[in-house]
C-alpha cells in the first residue's frame, strides 16, 4: 500500500491505490470502480483535502491541451495541469492569468478548488476566473456545466473542495501577457500601517510580511511595466540564510525571538522585472505549516496587532512571518470572499517546529475579527460554522447531494463538513 504526504509533511495518507491515468478513457473507468476517491496535484493543502483510504488519482498525465475562443479572452485548460505548467504554456501563446499566489506547483483545479489567489485591491481569487467546468461525475459520466449551462452545478463549482466530481478541463479567462516590476523594501511595521491604505491604492498588487518578533516589515508591490530583457534574478529572495536560522531556532526555540530581528533589516530595497508568470511565483524551499484567515479590510489591522502581541506574549517560538494582502469581493457560495472586500492574514510555523499551540491561539482572535479561513490551510471548523458562516452552504450541500449522493468524492473530513448524517 502506497503512503502519501502532503507538502508540509503534516498530512499523511495510505490510499488502496495512486491512479495516474492518461485518457479519459481510464479516467472513467477508475472513478467508476472506485467506492472513495479523491483528486491530488501537488499536495499544497494543509487540511486533509486529499486524505484517502480509497483511490488517489493524480490528472498531471491525462492527455490535454489547451484551446481558446476566437479573441483568446478565454481558454480551455486541462484541469490537471500545474500553474507553472498551464502559465507557461499561455505566455508562449501571448496571455496571461490575471492574477497569480506566491507558488505555481498547484493543479489548476485544486487551486480553484479551494479558492487559491494572490493580491490586489481589485483582483479576486482564481476561482472568479472560472467560466466553465468539464466534470466526470461519480459513475464516470461527464457533464459540462456554464452559467448557462447546468447553473446550479457550475455555482457550486466554483469552489467545491472537489467534492462535485473530477474536473478534467476548466475554462478560464485570461488576459493578454504583461510584465510585472516587483519591488521589495523594508520598512517599519508602524509607516507600513500609515501608509497603507496608499500603498494599496496606489499599486496592482501591494502586500507584506513581518515577524512576530521584528519591527522592520517586508513590502512587495508588483505593477505592469515594460520588459527589460532576460531577468537576471529568477527569485524574489534567497531563502538559505533564513534555513540556517529556522534550524537554529528549532534546535533552540528560546533564540527565536533575537534571532527573527536578524532577518529583515533596515533599508532593504530591491527591484527586478521580468514576466507575469515569472514573477508571481517564488521558490519557497523551507517547508511550513500555514493557516490563513479572510477578514473584512477594516479588520485586519486590528487583527494581526492582537495576533502577534498574542504569540509576544506567550513567547512562543513562531519563526515564520504573517503575510499581509488584500483581495476582491466575489459572490462564490463558498468563498471566504463573498461577504465583501477582504484583508487576507496568513500565520505560518517552520515545517519542523510544533504549530499547533500557537494556531489554536490566533484562530479565535482572527474568527473574532470577523474571519473566514482559507479552506486548503489550517482551520478548526464544524459544520455548525460552515452553516453559519456561509449563507449559501445549503445550496452547495444540496447540489452535492444530487451529484454524489453516496458521497464517494468525500472523506472523512469534509464529510463531516458537507454531508448530512454524516
Amino acid at each position: 500500500m502506497a503512503v502519501w504526504s502532503n507538502w508540509s509533511g503534516s498530512v499523511r495518507a495510505r490510499p488502496a491505490e495512486i491512479a495516474r491515468p492518461r485518457t479519459e478513457a481510464e479516467l472513467a473507468a477508475i472513478v467508476a470502480q472506485s467506492a472513495k476517491l479523491r483528486v491530488v496535484g501537488a499536495g499544497h493543502s494543509f487540511m486533509p483535502l486529499c486524505e484517502t483510504t480509497g483511490t488517489l488519482i493524480n490528472l498531471s498525465e491525462l492527455e490535454g491541451e489547451i484551446a481558446f475562443n476566437a479573441d483568446k479572452s478565454r481558454v480551455w485548460a486541462p484541469a490537471g495541469w500545474s500553474l507553472a505548467k498551464l502559465t507557461a504554456a499561455l505566455w508562449e501563446e501571448g496571455v496571461s492569468l490575471i492574477n497569480q499566489g506566491d507558488v505555481n506547483p498547484q493543479a489548476l483545479a485544486g487551486a480553484i478548488a479551494t479558492g487559491t489567489h494572490g493580491t490586489g485591491a481589485a483582483l479576486g481569487s482564481l476561482s472568479t476566473t472560472a467560466r466553465a467546468f468539464r466534470l466526470m461525475l461519480a459513475d464516470g459520466s461527464v457533464v459540462t456545466c456554464s452559467e448557462s449551462e447546468n447553473a446550479e452545478l457550475f455555482q457550486a463549482a466554483r469552489l467545491s473542495l472537489g467534492l462535485l466530481g473530477v474536473a478534467t478541463r476548466i475554462e478560464i479567462d485570461v488576459i493578454p501577457a504583461y510584465h510585472l516590476e516587483e519591488k521589495i523594501e523594508s520598512h517599519h511595521i508602524d509607516a507600513v500601517a500609515e501608509r497603507w491604505d496608499e500603498m494599496v491604492a496606489s499599486n496592482r498588487h501591494a502586500e507584506f510580511f513581518v515577524f512576530p518578533y521584528g519591527d522592520q516589515a517586508i513590502v512587495k508591490t508588483l505593477n505592469p511595466a515594460p520588459s527589460e530583457g532576460p531577468m537576471k534574478q529568477l527569485n524574489d529572495m534567497d531563502d538559505r540564510a533564513f534555513r540556517v536560522i529556522c534550524d537554529l531556532c528549532a534546535a533552540a526555540p528560546m533564540l527565536t525571538p533575537s534571532l527573527q530581528k536578524l532577518i529583515v533589516r533596515p533599508g532593504i530595497r530591491q527591484r527586478r522585472v521580468g514576466p507575469a508568470y515569472q514573477i508571481f511565483p517564488s521558490d519557497r524551499t523551507v517547508r511550513f505549516e500555514e493557516m490563513e484567515y479572510e477578514m473584512p479590510r477594516p479588520a485586519g489591522w486590528p487583527a494581526l496587532r492582537e495576533a502577534i502581541a498574542w504569540i509576544k506574549s506567550r513567547k512562543l517560538p513562531v519563526t515564520f512571518p504573517f503575510e499581509f494582502r488584500t483581495i476582491a469581493a466575489d459572490d462564490i457560495w463558498l468563498s471566504p470572499m463573498s461577504a465583501g472586500p477582504c484583508l487576507s492574514i496568513s500565520v505560518h510555523q517552520y515545517a519542523k517546529m510544533p504549530w499547533r499551540d500557537s494556531f489554536a491561539g490566533v484562530e479565535p482572535i482572527l474568527r473574532a475579527h470577523g474571519g473566514r479561513p482559507h479552506w486548503a490551510k489550517r482551520h478548526t471548523l464544524t459544520a455548525a460554522d460552515v452553516d453559519a458562516l456561509y449563507p449559501n452552504a445549503g445550496r452547495f450541500k444540496t447540489v452535492r447531494a444530487a451529484h454524489d449522493p453516496s458521497a464517494k468524492f468525500a472523506n472523512a473530513h469534509l464529510a463531516s463538513l458537507f454531508v448530512e448524517g454524516a
